[in-house]
């Protein structure tokens, strides 16, 4: 079986405050791009990867990511598109050739390499799989003031990478385009098709890094994972 891995990177991170994306914004001395393909680079079971990007960033994410921090799995570097579906889809077109594929977001840096391994072998059972932690705090709903609490059993916050046979996700990924259909996430394109998505449980330090606190707890994080 082959497992391909869509590493996605089109976003322009504003929120950051800074004046380049966020995944080339370094984590600990190395862009948090480059650790993030990295775990994917070094998993035994993933066979290539397919790094999108944002629009104009092909050719520097190849010099300046790829090729200086030797990655030989990244097979195609293409540019995203303009959604983030957009660019899922344009990466699934490059992996056809896989049985497997996973998707996951180039910015979160510090997934487990026993969760991606978990994910596939959930998805080689069910079809499809997404690695997710369950929600602690008390949940309520509410704008201004609170209209009610909501049982926090069984919710769950959905993480990547999301695993999926490959030949089911990318005809998901057709329906929903001929459907005029944006989903929140790739699970929910499968979701809508009628079809179980299973739940593998993941680390709170896969953390997405979309503020400049979460680079500072990702930076936190690093340092107690490491030996």
């Amino acid at each position: 079986m082959v497992c391909a891995a869509i590493v996605t990177a089109g976003g322009v991170g504003l929120r950051m405050g800074h004046d380049i994306p966020k995944q080339y914004l370094e984590l600990a001395g190395i862009p948090i791009l480059a650790r993030t393909l990295d775990v994917f680079e070094t998993h035994n079971e993933i066979e290539f990867i397919v790094l999108t990007t944002p629009k104009g960033h092909v050719d520097y994410c190849q010099s300046d990511i790829v090729e200086r921090h030797g990655f030989r799995k990244v097979r195609n570097v293409t540019q995203g598109g303009a959604t983030r579906q957009g660019s899922v889809l344009n990466g699934l077109r490059l992996v056809q050739d896989s049985d497997f594929v996973l998707i996951h977001d180039g910015v979160r840096p510090l997934v487990e390499a026993s969760v991606i391994s978990m994910c596939i072998q959930s998805a080689k059972s069910h079809g499809a799989a997404i690695a997710a932690s369950p929600i602690n705090d008390t949940v309520k709903r509410g704008a201004k003031f609170i209209t009610e609490t909501l049982s926090r059993e069984n919710l769950w916050l959905a993480h990547t990478p999301q695993t999926f046979r490959t030949s089911l996700i990318l005809h998901a990924h057709q329906k929903a385009i001929a459907d005029n259909f944006q989903g929140t996430d790739d699970a929910s394109l499968i979701e809508r098709l009628g079809l179980k998505v299973a739940i593998v449980q993941d680390s709170h330090y896969n953390i997405k890094i979309t503020t400049p606190q979460d680079l500072v707890v990702a930076e936190r994080f690093l340092t107690v994972k490491q030996p």
